[in-house]
């Protein structure tokens, strides 16, 4: 099973981001904004409430307190405090999903905390931390990662993630967004990525961006390439 997951829920108050309606349908798993770096409390009980109503597994998007930069910037924080923000986050979108009739089933970060946890040890180690003080919940995280080793090394499912609408490095990491063709907008390419990656057989779970420019369309092109190639798309934790 490959799992298509897509960041929402990241509008706040009267300023609008992506158009989740749209995008949800096509996803598997949800990657929820939890209010730090995205997400007013109200655009977050509708998110998860239409994802409860297709059956999308919702997973906590946990981020910087950084409303500003979107949570795209680096936040050199202590680690008992990032572990507090985490586990702050991950109980204010898990009782919002319970309301709704679901719960969060994953964690995945957000941005500048995503790239982080595979660099500071530190802070991947806080991430781990409130994870743990929660009870353990599958992560979600850059495929090949340090960050997804040290999940498994705590006990915890990591769950391997790629991009099928960024470019990547001869490395395996990310083209970073402030070099061009950072961001793959065409349809064609981003389901091309995606079947590649899938096939490859290294990951679980396959990233399309909601900000993005015509998510919707470049999520429901993907999950018609990755059945067309059979290769069977399902959410990797039960919703």
């Amino acid at each position: 099973m490959i799992d298509l997951n897509a960041d929402v829920g990241e509008s706040f108050g009267r300023w609008q981001l992506g158009d989740d309606d749209a995008l949800l349908p096509h996803l598997t798993s949800a990657n929820v904004a939890c209010g730090f770096h995205a997400g007013d409390p109200l655009t977050l009980r509708r998110t998860c409430e239409r994802a409860v109503s297709l059956g999308v597994s919702i997973g906590a998007q946990v981020g910087y307190r950084d409303l500003a930069g979107f949570g795209r910037r680096y936040v050199d924080v202590p680690g008992d405090e990032l572990a507090a923000d985490v586990l702050y986050q991950l109980g204010a979108l898990d009782g919002i999903a319970r309301a709704a009739g679901g719960r969060v089933a994953y964690l995945k970060p957000h941005g500048a905390l995503y790239h982080a946890v595979s660099s500071h040890p530190e802070q991947a180690r806080a991430v781990i931390e409130a994870v743990e003080a929660y009870g353990g919940l599958p992560v979600l995280g850059l495929a090949g990662s340090t960050f997804l080793s040290a999940v498994a090394d705590a006990g915890l499912e990591p769950v391997a993630e790629g991009f099928a609408d960024r470019a990547y490095q001869p490395d395996g990491g990310l083209v970073p967004r402030s070099a061009p063709g950072a961001v793959l907008t065409d349809p064609v390419a981003v389901a091309g990525q995606a079947v590649e990656l899938a096939r490859a057989g290294e990951v679980r779970s396959l990233c399309v961006h909601g900000d993005s420019p015509g998510a919707a369309g470049l999520a429901a092109a993907v999950r018609a390439a990755l059945e067309e190639a059979d290769l069977p798309v399902g959410a990797f934790a039960t919703p």
